[in-house]
C-alpha cells in the first residue's frame, strides 16, 4: 500500500504525501485510511518531528471517497448494514478528530503538534474533510482548481466531519452555498468563504506550509468548538438570530428540492441537531444521519447513476475494440444554435473545428456564437483574453467544403429534412479522405435511413447533441444497422474528448431520449384534455421530481415543434399513431400560441419573454372538471408512461445496458434524478408492483400504459433490472 507516504525532514516537519498508483486523482479507498492513521500515529509519537504537512503527489489533492467502500461495506455487514456503515463512520470520525487534536492535552489544549494541508490543486468530498480538520489549509494559486463539498450532487452529504466542521466554522446560512448546493469554489472565492486559509504561488505552497508548521503556537491549533465559551456563527437554532436562519434554510431546501432528494433534509437535521450539543456529541449525530441515507434507496440509485455509472460510460464501458479514435479535425455542417453549439465545444476542447454553412453570414453568425459563449465567460472570470482567443482560433468559418480536407469526423447539423441531409452527406463524402466518419445529429430521422445517402454506411453515425450543446451533459450515440466499431469508437472519444457523457443505442424511431420524454409532453397534453386543472399536472410532475412540468416542457421546446413531431410521425406510423394529444398542440398553434418563443402558450409570459403563469385562457378551451385525481395518480401517469417506453426500448433493443438507460434519462431530459433513473425507480417499486400498477393505469387509461413482456415476466420471478440485467442485457431482452 503506497497511498500515503511519509518523509520526516531535518527541518522536524513530516511531510506526508497522497499519490494513488495508476490514478490521475487520489480517492480514498479503505485499506489506505489504516496506512494514513498510522503515518499520523507515527509523527504525533516522534519527539523530533514538531508537525505535519499534508500534501498530495499528483496536481490535484483529492477527488473524494472511493464510493465502491460504501456498497462493500454494506455488502459485507449481512443482516445489519446499518451498524456496519455507522461504525465505518464513526471510525472516519475518530481519525479526524485524532488528526484535529494532534497530541494535545485534553484539559489545557497544550501540546499538541501543528498541522497543515498544502492543496495543490482540485480537492473535492472526504479530501476536503480531510483538509478542514487540519489546523491551516493553504492552496495553490491555480485557476483551474476547485475545492467543495459537492456529495448533496450524488445524493449524499459530507459525513466524515466536514458538514459538522464546516457549519460550525461560518455558521448555517454561511455554508448552505457549498453544503447544499454542492459548490466548488476557486481558490480566492474559498478563502472569502473560509474554506481555506491562504492561497499562494504554486512554487510556494510547501515551503510555506511547513514555514506555519514551525511557527504555530499552542492557540494556533485549537479549534473554536474546542474553546471555552464558543458560539455558533449566526447564532444557534434558539438564538433569535439562528431559529430564522433555521426557518429559512428549510424553507428553502424544501422550494428547491420539493421534498424528493433525502440528503438535503437529512443535512439540515444534523446541522440543527449538531449545533444544540457538544462537538464529538454532533460527529456522532452526523454519523447517524449519514448512515440514515446511505440506507435510504434514494441515496443508493443516485450513486450508482451518477457517480458510478455514468463513470463507467465516459471511460468507454460499451467501447468496441479499436486502436485510438480521438479527433484531430472536426468538420461541421450546419451553423445554426445547434452545428454552433458542436463547434463551440469541440473548439474549447482543443480541436480545430471547420463550421460550414450555405452563406458565409450565417457561418460567420456560428463562430460568433462561440465568440458569444467565451465572453460570458470572461465576464465571470473563468476564461482569459488568452483563451478566448485560443479557442476562436480553432474555429474556421466557411461556405467552401473543400475546407473540410483532412478532418476525420465529420457532424452535419442541417435541418431535419432527409433530402437535405442527404444531398450534404454527398456532398462532403466527395471533400474527404475515405477513412473519415460521418456523423448525423438528429433527433428522430433514423440513421438506417439517412446512411442510404452515404457510398460506405459501415462508417456512417448518428450523434444526437441536446440544446444547448454547451450545458446539457449528454450525448446519444445512434447505430444504424450497418454502422461499424470504428464508427462507434470514434463517436465514444470524441464524446469523451468534449467532456460529455456517452450513450450508445440501436437504431429506432426516436432513438432513446425522445422516445421516453414524448410520451411525458403528451400524458400532460392528454390530462389538460381530459380536465385536469394545469396546475395540478404542473406541481404534481415537480413535486415528483421533475425539472419541468410537461406544459412547460412543451412551451419551452415550442408547440410548433411538436406539431411537427406529430404530423411526421403519424405518416410514417400510420394507424398505429396515437393522436389523442393532437387536438390540443395543432389548437394552439393555430391560435399562435407557441410557447416561449413567441410569448404566449400554456404559460402567459410577459414582453421580455418572463413567465408569469398558466394562461387563464387554458380553462376557457379545456374546462376544469370538478372532480380531480389524487396526487399520486397523477404522478404515476407522468412517470408510468415515460418508464414503460425506456423497459420497451430495452426490450427491442434499442438499449442494451440499463446503465445507460438511467443516465441518459437524468442527463438527456431530468427523468426525477432522486430516483437513480426509470430502472432504478423500477427496482425500488419493486417490479412485482410496477406490473400490477399498469394494469391498473392501463384499465383506466389505455393500452400505453401495457405492462411489457419483459416487465411482467421479471415481476412474476420476482426479478430487479439492476439484479438481472447488471451491466448488460441477456438474450431473453433483446
Amino acid at each position: 500500500m503506497t497511498d500515503f507516504t511519509m518523509e520526516k525532514g531535518a527541518d522536524g516537519v513530516a511531510l506526508i504525501t497522497w499519490d494513488l498508483q495508476d490514478k490521475s486523482m487520489n480517492v480514498l479507498r479503505r485499506e489506505a485510511i489504516g496506512v494514513l492513521e498510522a503515518l499520523v500515529d507515527d509523527a504525533l509519537a516522534d519527539d523530533a518531528v514538531k508537525g505535519i504537512v499534508i500534501t498530495s503527489g499528483k496536481d490535484s489533492f483529492a477527488g473524494g471517497m472511493d464510493l465502491n467502500v460504501l456498497a462493500t461495506i454494506r455488502e459485507e455487514a449481512g443482516e445489519d448494514p446499518a451498524q456496519a456503515l455507522f461504525d465505518f463512520t464513526m471510525g472516519a470520525h475518530r481519525f479526524m478528530r485524532k488528526i484535529e487534536r494532534a497530541g494535545m492535552d485534553p484539559k489545557t489544549n497544550k501540546g499538541g503538534k501543528p498541522v497543515a494541508c498544502a492543496i495543490p490543486g482540485t480537492c473535492a468530498g472526504i479530501g476536503t474533510e480531510l483538509a478542514l480538520c487540519t489546523h491551516r489549509r493553504f492552496m495553490a494559486d491555480n485557476p483551474k482548481a476547485r475545492i467543495g463539498l459537492p456529495e448533496i450532487l450524488v445524493g449524499l452529504f459530507p459525513g466524515a466531519g466536514g458538514t459538522t466542521r464546516y457549519s460550525r466554522m461560518v455558521g448555517a446560512m454561511a455554508a448552505a452555498p457549498v453544503l447544499l448546493e454542492g459548490k466548488m469554489l476557486e481558490p480566492k472565492a474559498a478563502k472569502s468563504a473560509g474554506l481555506i486559509d491562504e492561497v499562494v504561488p504554486a512554487d510556494a505552497l510547501l515551503a510555506r506550509a511547513k514555514e506555519w508548521v514551525l511557527s504555530a503556537g499552542d492557540a494556533d491549533i485549537v479549534k473554536p468548538w474546542d474553546q471555552k465559551g464558543w458560539k455558533m456563527p449566526g447564532g444557534a437554532p434558539y438564538h433569535p438570530a439562528g431559529f430564522m436562519t433555521f426557518v429559512g434554510a428549510s424553507a428553502m431546501i424544501n422550494g428547491k428540492t420539493k421534498g424528493v432528494y433525502p440528503a438535503a433534509k437529512a443535512l439540515l437535521s444534523a446541522v440543527y441537531e449538531g449545533a444544540l450539543v457538544d462537538f464529538d456529541t454532533a460527529l456522532r449525530i452526523e454519523a447517524r444521519w449519514f448512515t440514515s441515507i446511505l440506507m435510504n434507496p434514494s441515496s443508493s440509485a443516485m450513486i450508482r447513476s451518477l457517480f458510478l455509472n455514468k463513470e463507467a460510460l465516459e471511460k468507454g464501458a460499451n467501447r468496441p475494440e479499436a486502436p485510438d479514435q480521438r479527433v484531430k479535425k472536426l468538420g461541421v455542417i450546419g451553423a445554426g444554435m445547434m452545428g454552433a453549439g458542436i463547434g463551440y465545444v469541440s473548439a474549447n476542447a482543443g480541436i480545430e473545428v471547420v463550421l460550414i454553412d450555405a452563406a458565409q453570414e450565417a457561418a460567420d453568425r456560428g463562430r460568433a456564437h462561440a465568440e458569444g459563449i467565451l465572453d460570458k465567460g470572461m465576464k465571470r472570470g473563468k476564461v482569459t483574453e488568452a483563451k478566448k482567443a485560443e479557442v476562436l482560433g480553432r474555429i474556421t468559418a466557411t461556405t467552401d467544403y473543400a475546407a473540410l480536407e483532412g478532418c476525420d469526423l465529420i457532424v452535419e447539423a442541417v435541418f431535419e429534412d432527409p433530402g437535405v441531409k442527404a444531398e450534404v452527406t454527398q456532398k462532403v463524402l466527395a471533400a474527404v479522405g475515405p477513412d473519415c466518419i460521418f456523423a448525423t445529429n438528429t433527433s428522430t430521422l433514423p440513421i438506417t435511413e439517412l446512411a442510404k445517402a452515404s457510398d460506405n454506411p459501415e462508417q456512417f453515425i448518428g450523434i444526437h447533441f441536446f440544446s444547448p450543446v454547451d450545458k446539457m451533459a449528454l450525448v446519444e450515440i445512434i447505430k444504424g444497422k450497418a454502422t461499424g466499431d470504428r464508427a462507434v469508437a470514434k463517436a465514444l472519444d470524441f464524446v469523451r474528448q468534449i467532456r460529455k457523457t456517452p450513450i450508445v443505442v440501436n437504431d429506432a424511431r426516436f432513438f432513446y431520449a425522445n422516445r421516453c420524454i414524448l410520451p411525458y409532453v403528451n400524458e400532460g397534453v392528454r390530462m389538460v384534455q381530459e380536465g385536469v386543472a394545469p396546475a395540478l399536472i404542473e406541481n404534481a410532475a415537480k413535486l415528483v421530481g421533475m425539472p419541468l412540468g410537461p406544459l412547460q416542457l412543451t412551451d419551452e421546446t415550442s408547440l410548433d415543434l411538436g406539431a411537427k413531431i406529430a404530423r411526421a410521425t403519424k405518416a410514417a406510423m400510420g394507424e398505429a399513431y396515437d393522436d389523442a394529444a393532437d387536438a390540443v398542440i395543432f389548437g394552439m398553434v393555430e391560435a399562435g400560441r407557441l410557447g416561449r418563443k413567441s410569448k404566449a402558450g400554456f404559460y402567459s409570459y410577459d414582453e421580455s419573454g418572463k413567465r408569469l403563469g398558466l394562461w387563464d385562457g387554458l380553462a376557457e378551451h379545456y374546462p376544469v372538471s370538478p372532480e380531480q385525481p389524487s396526487l399520486t395518480e397523477v404522478q404515476h401517469r407522468l412517470l408510468f408512461v415515460q418508464v414503460l417506453e425506456a423497459v420497451r426500448a430495452l426490450e427491442e433493443g434499442v438499449l442494451t445496458d440499463i446503465r445507460e438507460g438511467d443516465v441518459g434519462a437524468i442527463l438527456g431530459w431530468g427523468f426525477a434524478p432522486w430516483s437513480g433513473g426509470p430502472f432504478s425507480w423500477l427496482d425500488m417499486l419493486g417490479t412485482p408492483y410496477a406490473a400490477e400498477r399498469c394494469d391498473q393505469l392501463a384499465e383506466a387509461y389505455g393500452d400505453r400504459f401495457a405492462c411489457p413482456a419483459l416487465l411482467r415476466e421479471m415481476a412474476e420471478k420476482g426479478q430487479g433490472f439492476y439484479a438481472r440485467f447488471g451491466t448488460g442485457v441477456d438474450s431473453k431482452a433483446a
